[in-house]
């Protein structure tokens, strides 16, 4: 099935650890990443946390700190993507499978956090959802029902559906550009937004990237090299000549 594209024009753009990367934040699939130094099971499953949820707590807590660590900044490519929709005369919207801050930092406002956000909290017992900055324990009570025991990370973990994604296939729909930054490929649904593109849209897609992702033989124009070179210069090239195709 295919469509014409949008007017005006909207693009959506999957991010991934790559865009983050150039900011001091690390990446889970690199060979230096977070996965080669813990277990993903152990901290990123709801069955880990079943099984130690202080571990799991203190994994997400050390995470959180460093987001607040003075040298953790949005770098030119989080600030090119933030130009692009204030500029852009159609809607932008970002979808990350990040969970730091820093597309806010940088100015985005049109953002879905499909994994969830490391600066949110909620509770299992009453579902409430909180802004939470602090250190989060076993014991720490609900601000809503006072229940302890029940507070999680907001964090999509492995095994658990990832956020609003009713509207990020509507968007990607109706999309007349896919820009996929620093991202793997590996972790699905993301990995498959492009083939989905592809199906029910003319889009144009496009793939930035330190290197070839898995799937990379899927998108219409690939350009490697540091987020924070080629993402800069992509969204000047379409703000000055428009979109290509």
């Amino acid at each position: 099935m295919h469509q014409t594209n949008a007017s005006p024009q909207n693009i959506v753009i999957l991010t991934g650890a790559g865009i983050s990367k150039e900011s001091g934040l690390d990446t889970f699939r690199d060979a230096d990443g977070i996965w080669s130094k813990v277990r993903l099971e152990d901290v990123a499953t709801p069955e880990g946390f079943q099984r130690n949820p202080a571990l799991v707590q203190d994994f997400y807590n050390d995470r959180r700190a460093q987001l607040d660590h003075a040298d953790i900044t949005p770098n030119p490519a989080h600030q090119a993507l933030a130009h692009l929709e204030r500029e852009w005369p159609g809607e932008v919207l970002i979808v990350t499978q990040n969970i730091d801050d820093l597309h806010e930092r940088a100015g985005n406002r049109n953002l879905l956090h499909m994994h969830g956000e490391l600066l949110k909290a909620r509770c299992d017992s009453c579902s409430n959802l909180f802004q939470w900055a602090v250190e989060l324990t076993v014991e720490t009570p609900c601000p809503s029902c006072s229940q302890p025991g029940g507070m999680r990370p907001h964090v999509v973990w492995f095994g658990e559906m990832p956020l609003e994604m009713d509207r990020i296939y509507r968007m990607l729909e109706e999309c007349s550009l896919f820009m996929s930054i620093g991202t793997s490929g590996n972790v699905y649904p993301a990995a498959g937004f492009v083939s989905h593109v592809r199906q029910m849209t003319t889009a144009h897609t496009v793939e930035l990237n330190l290197e070839p992702s898995t799937g990379s033989t899927l998108f219409a124009q690939t350009i490697y090299g540091q987020a924070s070179e080629v993402v800069p210069a992509y969204v000047e090239k379409i703000l000055s000549e428009g979109l290509p195709g």
